[in-house]
C-alpha cells in the first residue's frame, strides 16, 4: 500500500511508536508523584492512540509477516492491548501496567534495531 510513491508503513509507525514513549514518560512522572489528574488519564490517551494508529500501520505489511520485526511488534501490540485492558479496569495506573508500558517501549527499541539493520545491511524495503 503506498500513496503514489511513497510507502505508507514507515510514515505510521513513527506515530504509535512516539505516543508509547510518551506513554511510559508520563506513568513515570505519576510514579514520581506529579499531578495524577494529568498524567495519569494522559498516559492512557497516548497509549491508545498509539495502540490504534499501530494496527493501522500494521495492514500495509500484513503480507511480509517473515520480516524479523513483524513478530516481535505482534508481541508489543499484546503487551499493549493487555496493557489497556488493565488500564480500563479499576485501578488504571497498577504496578502492572507501567511495568508492561516499560517491557513494550524496550521491545519497541529491539524491533527498531531489526528493521534498522533490514533496511541497512540486507536492502529491505528499498
Amino acid at each position: 500500500m503506498s500513496t503514489r510513491t511513497h510507502p505508507v508503513h514507515p510514515v505510521l509507525i513513527a506515530l504509535p511508536v512516539a505516543l508509547w514513549v510518551v506513554s511510559l514518560f508520563c506513568d513515570l512522572l505519576y510514579l514520581a508523584g506529579a499531578e495524577a489528574a494529568i498524567w495519569s488519564p494522559l498516559a492512557l490517551y497516548t497509549l491508545v492512540g498509539g495502540f490504534v494508529v499501530a494496527l493501522a500501520a500494521a495492514v500495509p505489511r500484513l503480507k511480509e509477516f517473515g520480516l524479523a520485526h513483524v513478530p516481535v511488534n505482534l508481541v508489543v501490540v499484546s503487551l499493549y492491548a493487555l496493557n489497556l485492558w488493565l488500564r480500563l479496569g479499576d485501578a488504571p495506573n497498577t504496578g502492572g501496567a507501567i511495568a508492561l508500558s516499560m517491557i513494550g517501549v524496550s521491545i519497541l527499541a529491539v524491533s527498531s534495531w531489526l528493521v534498522g539493520a533490514g533496511v541497512r545491511v540486507q536492502g529491505v524495503g528499498e
